[in-house]
């Protein structure tokens, strides 16, 4: 039980790390809070995209090491180097700081159902970042689990939800807290060593 716990808790802290950066879909999201327009649909989407592309990571990484365990080595060693390069460019963020400006009231549209949800599809599934994020990296962290692997995606999956969760039903507390550039910097401080010492560890079991 310890050890599955472990698995999601570091599923749920690696997800939550790959997610919080600024990106248009997290400004997106906000700005839906915001307005308080299409909230649940959004998040839903949102977190759902995220759920399919974890399971497909999880899943199909772990169906090639499963068929030829000497897969894992090279997807530790490459998934590792990747991490810390990630690692990195949040270090340039926060010696770089900046903050997600969302304005009400900025789009144009009736702020109907088809056009957000259009749109949040778009941002979801059009941004190459997200394959090489959720399906590559997630799917190779998990799969130097083993057997817990699906626990580890299954935290994962739930990081996602409660960040989109928070992001969108709480944007009007968070939009403060967010439009400050020494609370990204805080949060991508946190993302830099998460991802660096993951990456550090994966390169040293490979």
């Amino acid at each position: 039980m310890t050890s599955a716990l472990t698995a999601a808790a570091a599923g749920f802290g690696t997800g939550l790390s790959l997610i919080v950066a600024i990106g248009a879909q997290n400004a997106f999201v906000l700005r839906q809070g915001i307005r308080r327009e299409e909230v649940l649909a959004v998040v839903g989407i949102c977190a759902l995209s995220d759920a399919a592309l974890i399971v497909l990571g999880v899943g199909g990484v772990g169906a090639v090491v499963v068929a030829w365990p000497s897969a894992l080595t090279a997807v530790a060693l490459v998934g590792g180097l990747f991490l810390i390069g990630y690692g990195c460019l949040a270090v340039r963020r926060v010696l770089r700081p900046s903050a997600l400006t969302v304005t009400p009231g900025t789009e144009g549209g009736t702020g109907s159902r088809r056009r957000a949800v259009l749109t949040c599809l778009a941002l979801t599934w059009l941004n190459p970042h997200v394959y090489l994020d959720t399906v590559f990296l997630l799917g190779s962290i998990a799969a130097d689990r083993g057997p817990l692997r699906w626990t580890f995606g299954l935290g994962a999956v739930l990081a996602s939800l409660v960040w989109f969760a928070a992001l969108g039903f709480g944007a009007r507390l968070l939009s403060r807290f967010l439009a400050r550039p020494s609370a990204w910097r805080v949060l991508d401080a946190l993302v830099a060593a998460t991802m660096i010492a993951l990456g550090a560890t994966l390169i040293a079991g490979a």
